[in-house]
């Protein structure tokens, strides 16, 4: 993503109140801090890309990692420290092994899954048919967490689903043509 669309993007969100308070930008000594002010880093990171719909927090190139308006910025090494705690937390996988690419999961896959489940049973899909397209972008999902989800996301998902049965996911002609079958 471009620069300029970033901050275009940036400008469209509302930023929480702590984004504005200079110390955030630096990581704390105290343990005890430090865990609370990694964990307000995991919410805006999650919330930031859950709302504007970004899969991927490309590193470099991330909005969040510095304020202009408080003319503060997390340097390299605190940059890592936040990264490295939210792919630990689970909502963040590495797509390369220089984890420069962080894949943004919007829920993690076991919530996810239960998600998907609650909007099959909510809507009427058990012991029904719907395609993987549906399920990702169909009228249906409208404001669903998993609504526009990464694909890879909403099979491990449906992984879930299918060892603890309650659902089947068979193959379609396409990828998006792929069925599952609620029970």
């Amino acid at each position: 993503m471009h620069a300029a669309l970033s901050v275009a993007m940036a400008n469209k969100f509302i930023f929480p109140e702590f984004y504005s308070f200079p110390p955030f930008f630096t990581i704390q000594k105290v343990e005890a801090t430090r865990r609370k002010q990694l964990s307000l880093w995991r919410e805006l990171i999650l919330k930031y890309h859950t709302d504007l719909k970004i899969r991927t927090l490309v590193v470099h190139d991330c909005p969040l990692w510095k304020n202009d308006d408080i003319d503060r910025s997390l340097n390299p090494n605190e940059i890592r420290v936040v990264m490295d705690d939210f792919v630990k937390s689970g909502h963040g996988e590495w797509e390369n092994d220089v984890k420069t690419r962080c894949r943004v999961l919007w829920r993690k896959t076991d919530q996810l899954a239960s998600d998907i489940y609650d909007w099959a049973v909510a809507n009427g899909y058990v012991n029904s048919v719907c395609t993987l397209y549906e399920l990702h972008s169909g009228d249906d999902v409208n404001g669903m967490s998993f609504q526009g989800a990464d694909e890879e996301l909403m099979r491990r998902a449906l992984s879930i689903l299918e060892e603890q049965g309650k659902c089947i996911v068979f193959k379609g002609e396409a990828t998006e043509g792929d069925g599952i079958k609620f029970f």
